[in-house]
């Protein structure tokens, strides 16, 4: 017989406010219980002094520190821009003004 009852899952089913019918209530069932078998299969195989993990391999930070380090030229660069105005560079207006 299965763990899982057709009024647990309807419970579970009105809870996400799902409809379903009684051939689905039947079938998620089943299908849940073959779910919580597979999952309590994991206990059966973890040994208590194997370390719980969050991944398969060692993972580290490979972000560099910040640093401040000089910049390009701000004159330089807009001088070279096809346009600039005030140290800055000048773009087509996409905007209408408001």
């Amino acid at each position: 017989m299965s763990g899982i009852t057709r009024e647990q899952v309807a419970h579970l089913a009105s809870l996400a406010r799902i409809e379903l019918t009684d051939a689905e209530l039947t079938d998620f069932a089943g299908q849940l219980e073959g779910i919580l078998s597979a999952v309590a299969s994991v206990s059966e195989v973890a040994a208590d002094d194997t370390p719980p993990t969050t991944h398969a391999v060692p993972s580290v930070n490979v972000f560099r520190a910040d640093e401040v380090r000089p910049s390009l030229d701000r004159e330089a660069l807009t001088d070279s821009a096809p346009a600039a105005e005030d140290g800055r560079f000048r773009v087509p207006r996409i905007l209408d003004e408001e």
